[in-house]
């Protein structure tokens, strides 16, 4: 027995005091005899020492590359200039239309006397406005539109005929119309008013389009004489020699609860008698045939 030594035998001193337990050995201090081939050495994982995902390199790209480009830049370099070119001359031309609007419609100013000629020729007649900046004007009169013609008889004669209301046809159509035409609503009021810019109080030309507003009113007139019909059942248009328009102002009353007092009775102006060409009588003719659909 004597020879036998537990293994786990603890040594004690001659005092009596057990000597001081060796310290526990950690894994970090463990001597490093070498790491086991089938241990992976520690480290950051798989792309993080480049501070990009994992995948980056699996999918192909690389640091500081780009995907290609979108929009004008995936063009070719030609085809980026021809769209750079259209881009500015669209935009151009959309800052010059909104500068042109915004003249015809504001105030009188230092560049419309000096430039509204160049105005009006940019404005008339696709970009029309009826109304003005800052200070609309709404109608405050109801005008109509009448119509007299002079016409061939059959023994080779002329007879007039009495004065045609051709607004009150419009309102007819237009009465319990969900959808009325825009001709129909303002086709005869702005005719008048583009004759009456066009000239003086007594008639004369004050423009160079004074001749083509002439020409408009008497081509409309001739519109609604072919698509009416006289006591004989024929068109009016193939017959008429001469027409004379006049306009009729009634001014719209006042509100029952106003104790505003306004003229009722309406004013006339009577245009001069004009001849009627064969052109007028054509268009007239043609014009009538296209919005009867025939």
């Amino acid at each position: 027995m004597d020879a036998y030594v537990e293994k786990d035998a603890v040594e004690v001193s001659d005092d009596g005091r057990r000597p001081p337990e060796d310290p526990p050995v950690t894994p970090r201090e463990a001597p490093d005899h070498g790491a086991p081939d089938h241990e992976a050495p520690e480290g950051p994982a798989d792309g993080e020492a480049s501070g990009r995902p994992a995948d980056t390199e699996a999918s192909g790209g690389s640091a500081g590359t780009t995907g290609p480009g979108t929009g004008i830049m995936a063009l070719s370099m030609p085809y980026q200039v021809v769209v750079a070119v259209a881009l500015a001359v669209a935009g151009v031309f959309a800052c010059v239309h909104l500068a042109m609007v915004f003249l015809h419609v504001a105030p009188s100013n230092t560049l419309t006397k000096r430039h509204g000629e160049a105005v009006g020729d940019w404005i008339y007649p696709e970009f029309e406005q009826n109304w003005k900046l800052f200070a609309p004007n709404p109608l405050q009169m109801n005008i109509s539109l009448e119509v007299r013609a002079e016409l061939a008889t059959a023994d080779g004669g002329l007879r007039t005929t009495g004065w045609i209301d051709l607004t009150a046809q419009d309102i007819e159509a237009i009465r319990h119309n969900p959808m009325p035409s825009h001709a129909q609503q303002n086709q005869l009021r702005r005719a008048v008013d583009f004759y009456l810019n066009t000239h003086t109080d007594d008639g004369r030309p004050n423009g160079s389009r004074s001749t083509f507003s002439e020409q408009y009113m008497r081509r409309l007139a001739m519109q609604r004489l072919y698509a009416l019909e006289g006591s004989d059942g024929r068109a009016l248009g193939p017959d008429t020699r001469r027409i004379q328009i006049r306009t009729v102002t009634r001014p719209v009353p006042a509100a029952r609860w106003s104790d505003e007092k306004a003229r009722t009775n309406p004013g006339y102006r009577e245009f001069p008698w004009w001849t009627i060409t064969e052109t007028d009588r054509s268009v007239g003719d043609r014009a009538s045939r296209t919005e009867a659909g025939r």
